[in-house]
Parts: C-alpha cells; structure tokens; sequence
C-alpha cells in the first residue's frame, strides 16, 4: 500500500518516528508521501526523503500569517532545488477567516501556475471549496492532475476531478457509518479514481477515534472500500497502488 497523504514531519511523531514507520511495513504500508505546509517546515520534511518515501512541497491556505511576501518564488526555489514529487499542500479553504479568502485564491493560482511550469501534479486542499478549485483549475487548464486530499464532495464534483486526471484521496473517514456521501462517492465512482492515504496524525479510522493516527491503519481503509465496492481487498490495495503511481509518476516498486 502508498499513504499517498501523511504528516509523518509532525512532532507529535518526533519521539518514535522510527517505530511508526516499522508499524506501517508490518502493515503492508511501504511507500508515503509526506506533503509541506509552509515554508518553515521545508527542512523538516526534505530530510525525512528516501527512495520509499517521497515529499511534495506547499503553501496551505490555513497558515496564510505564516507566508511572507515572496513566498511563492521561495517555494520555487526549494522545488528546483529539491525536485519534490509534487507541489502541495495546496488550495482553498472556506472555513477559514473570510479575510484571508482573497489571498488565498491569489496563493493558489500563484502555485497551480507554479506547478504547470515545472510540470508536476498537485495536492490539493478542499474544505466546502470545490466549485471554486474546479473553476480554477479549468480556467487555468492546469494539464498534470493530482490528488484531492480527504475528498469530501459529491459525485458530481468526484466527476469534475476526474476529468482533469485528480485522484481522490480515501481515508479514515470512509470507515465511519455515518459518513454517508464519501461513502457513496467511494462506492461508485471508477476504481480508478481511488487512491489511500492516513492523513497522520489527524483523521484516524472508525475504531481509533481520540488516538493519534498513523499509516499502520490503512488496511482499515482498504477493507472498508472493498466492503463498499464488494470486491477483494487485494484488488483495493493494487488498484490504488497503480492508480497513485500513474498521477505522481512515482516508479512501479515490487512490494
């Protein structure tokens, strides 16, 4: 399996980092994608690259007093330097406060334009903002797709994504009963359109709520598609595997 969405920089993980990842193998997790959300924990996260484990660099919309002027040519400086998997986390979010909306949109034109330079996916964060990034992203007519993060729209904004070549992003949230449109967004959309992630150390499984999350609880995700989807787990974990592969352009890896 890919975590195609953990924190894994967080310092909540800094005392057993090590054993997290050990879990995650024991688990059949072998491979993460560890995004950046502003500029002060770049570092952090470059160093935690290893072949297994590949790093996408951003500037999320919920820290907007943490970007300072002439953030967006920083960032495009760390993504020559570093050649990062993809740019993200990035997007827009309506629950922040309504001063920062305008910024925010500027922000992320500014990294979507940044990201068809140097022709790289994105990662995508959408919080009651779909509408809005799907209009951006085809007035944009941004070319190399991505991931939406914790999608959690309808399936006619699932449909939206996915002719613009995003994967959608299926986590903790999907095991829970109550969580009735990702879980009918999950059932029907192509199987095609899935890809996993943890989303560590937040948004933890059925089963784990109040607990820190970590990687090592994908299989939950995995069994709660193929319940949903009624076909085999193994077919969740090599049908996301392929798909999260084609959008990052992340090498075939035997597992």
């Amino acid at each position: 399996m890919i975590d195609t969405h953990c924190h894994l920089d967080h310092p909540v993980f800094d005392a057993d980092r090590a054993a997290v990842l050990a879990r995650s193998r024991q688990a059949g997790v072998v491979q993460w994608v560890v995004p950046a959300i502003r500029l002060d924990n770049f570092t952090a996260v470059v160093a935690l690259r290893s072949p297994a484990l590949q790093i996408a660099l951003g500037l999320h919309p919920l820290f907007m007093a943490d970007h300072p002027d002439g953030a967006v040519a920083q960032l495009a400086h760390w993504v020559e330097q570093v050649q990062p998997l993809a740019i993200g986390e990035i997007g827009l979010d309506a629950m922040a406060p309504v001063a920062t909306h305008p910024a925010q949109r500027l922000l992320f034109a500014a990294q979507v334009d940044l990201a068809r330079q140097v022709h790289l996916p994105i990662l995508l964060h959408v919080r009651k903002t779909h509408d809005a990034i799907l209009a951006v992203l085809r007035q944009m007519a941004f070319p190399y797709g991505g991931i939406v993060h914790a999608f959690n729209g309808t399936v006619q904004q699932a449909q939206g994504y996915l002719g613009l070549g995003f994967r959608l992003g299926m986590g903790g949230v999907v095991t829970r009963e109550r969580a009735v449109r990702i879980r009918q967004v999950a059932s029907v959309v192509p199987e095609e359109a899935l890809v996993l992630e943890s989303d560590a150390p937040d948004l933890p499984p059925t089963g784990h709520h109040g607990e820190r999350n970590e990687p090592c609880h994908l299989p939950l995700v995995v069994h709660a598609l193929a319940e949903l989807r009624q076909v085999a787990p193994e077919h969740i974990r090599a049908i996301t595997r392929a798909n999260t592969r084609m959008v990052l352009g992340w090498p075939d890896k035997e597992e």
